[in-house]
């Protein structure tokens, strides 16, 4: 049974489930109206923000993307979600958590506070997080709480117009294009049965990743490319990053590191809406900035993609499988 109020349901909700009656102009700004809650027991999906841009090699202020995000969100929950036909709340229970805090001039204690964060959240529930970010690096961190739940290696499903595998060996270093180099060399994930979907960037060695590089999916189109991903990562748990960046700069230009070339919208939504019986453990979208947005076009994408996610997280719970 969920209370029907109007406005304000980030805060005035009680319960976890259904959706309140908003002016979408208006109001607290949690993703999608979820109640903001720090008690994760009763929750599917705990969703959180990770405001970190002091790993970017080129254009800052992805700090300000969890923000972004939630305000483009508003939209979204005001109608039953397209082409899904329901609204996902009436099933699935999802939280906003706030965002992440850390001393952000004490940087060589930000990936623990990262790591425990997520800890926090998955080792006291049964819930998935979405996490928004802030800068792709978020996802290293991100990948050790959920190794550690959920065993290593992991597969990783990874969007992005870079491979972010470039060499690094220095324990400590803050970098959103090496972490999945670290990843990789730390075991918390297994390149054999992970894809790496619309890059456009060169590496010398991509670490033996499977690569569906953004010309061959704009030449074979979305139903191949669905096929290869479940080829590649099967029935293994898999983490799935959504780097903004991944759509063409035409679709997102409020990013760090834009690249020309890159997918649609349509492309990106239609193949992160097929990936339903993928054994996914934990989700996030990154490297919104909002400052080189455009009439919040890149936010408004990140905040549908993010949507998704919760669509298939909410038919995996109703076929008893999230």
């Amino acid at each position: 049974m969920t209370d029907k109020i109007y406005g304000d349901g980030a805060f005035r909700r009680q319960g976890l489930m259904g959706s309140a009656t908003e002016n979408t102009y208006a109001g607290a700004l949690s993703f999608m109206r979820r109640r903001y809650s720090r008690d994760v027991a009763d929750a599917d999906v705990v969703i959180s923000g990770v405001p970190l841009d002091l790993a970017t090699t080129f254009r800052p202020g992805a700090r300000l993307g969890p923000a972004a995000i939630r305000a483009a969100s508003v939209q979204l929950a005001e109608l039953n979600l397209f082409p899904w036909g329901f609204d996902p709340f009436d099933d699935l229970a999802v939280i906003d958590y706030g965002d992440c805090w850390f001393d952000a001039h004490q940087p060589w204690t930000i990936r623990e506070t990262i790591v425990q964060h997520a800890r926090d959240i998955i080792n006291h529930s049964n819930a998935k997080m979405l996490t928004f970010g802030g800068d792709h690096f978020i996802t290293y961190p991100l990948l050790q709480a959920h190794a550690e739940k959920y065993g290593k290696p992991l597969s990783l499903l990874h969007f992005d117009a870079h491979c972010d595998t470039w060499p690094d060996d220095a324990p400590d270093s803050l970098n959103h294009g090496t972490m999945f180099y670290k990843a990789i060399k730390d075991g918390l994930i297994d390149p054999k049965t992970s894809a790496q979907v619309g890059i456009r960037t060169w590496n010398s060695d991509f670490m033996g990743m499977n690569m569906l590089f953004a010309p061959w999916i704009n030449e074979h189109g979305v139903d191949a490319t669905v096929k290869r991903i479940y080829e590649v990562i099967g029935d293994n748990p898999v983490y799935l990053t959504f780097d903004i960046d991944c759509l063409d700069p035409a679709f997102a230009p409020g990013t760090g590191t834009p690249v020309a070339g890159g997918l649609s919208s349509h492309q990106a939504l239609s193949i992160v809406r097929a990936l339903g019986d993928l054994n996914i453990v934990g989700m996030d979208v990154v490297e919104v900035s909002p400052a080189y947005d455009n009439a919040e076009i890149t936010a408004i994408a990140a905040a549908h993609i993010a949507a998704d996610m919760l669509c298939l997280m909410r038919n995996k719970k109703v076929a008893g499988t999230l």
